[in-house]
């Protein structure tokens, strides 16, 4: 398994892949979390009003907004590298030399999965640290307790929405491609919105860490939060047996 890992974390840091999403995903949400900061402090009524609470220009209206755009846009962008840790193997073509390897196919895929558990703590907690420059460059003071909470919800926030878009990993393998595990997660990302829509909320663990992260912590239950360990431990179950079973000419 070390090995298995190490490898698996050599390939994930040299890739293009790796490196773009850990920019998209630091930068781009800080990015477009401080652009709405600019915008609060605007004078146009309208643009204020489309920003709603996020519109205070304060720490709260700021986390408030990284929150919206990370319960949006993090679960499509953590897929998109996870499909790409699973489905480069079927891409490139190097899936046939995991067959001569004295290794469990099915270790592989673990290993796989651990990396890009570790790799997407890693960039929630340097998402957090960048929004906490942004916020301090910006001029908005001390962080109360308050505030510290909604950062630490952050950071939780994007933990959670790598933990969802596990499924990804068993979509790469059945489709053997990244792109069959990029279609499934837009099709996760519209089932989150729909469930919002349909009155689901906290029951659905695509659409429950970010409502949670948004709220304050009062839309969601532990219990309903507690859902994601059962759902992420199926997709993780589910590519591990499929890899296990995997045949070179099916």
């Amino acid at each position: 398994m070390r090995a298995a890992i190490w490898a698996e974390g050599v390939k994930l840091a040299g890739s293009t892949v790796g490196r773009v999403g850990s920019v998209a995903i630091v930068i781009g949400v800080s990015v477009l979390s401080g652009s709405m900061l600019l915008a609060a402090h605007s004078d146009d009524p309208q643009l204020l009003a489309k920003l709603g609470p996020v519109a205070t220009g304060d720490w709260t209206g700021f986390l408030l907004g990284a929150a919206q755009i990370t319960g949006a846009g993090g679960l499509g962008g953590f897929a998109v590298v996870l499909a790409w840790i699973v489905g480069r193997e079927f891409g490139d073509g190097t899936i046939t030399g995991l067959f001569a390897l004295p290794v469990r196919r099915s270790t592989i895929a673990l290993a796989k999965l651990l990396v890009y558990g570790v790799w997407a703590v890693a960039m929630s907690v340097l998402l957090g640290i960048a929004l906490f420059l942004v916020g301090t460059l910006a001029g908005l003071g001390p962080l109360t307790e308050a505030h510290w909470a909604a950062l630490a919800r952050q950071i939780a926030l994007g933990v959670m929405s790598a933990a969802i878009a596990t499924p990804i990993a068993w979509a790469a393998t059945l489709s053997r491609s990244v792109l069959g595990g990029v279609s499934v997660a837009l099709g996760l990302v519209v089932l989150a919105q729909v469930s919002v829509l349909a009155g689901l909320g906290g029951w659905m663990p695509l659409a429950a860490p970010a409502l949670w992260a948004v709220s304050g912590g009062t839309a969601v239950t532990p219990i309903q939060l507690l859902l994601l360990l059962p759902f992420t431990g199926m997709a993780v179950v589910a590519t591990a047996l499929t890899w296990r079973r995997m045949q070179l000419d099916r």
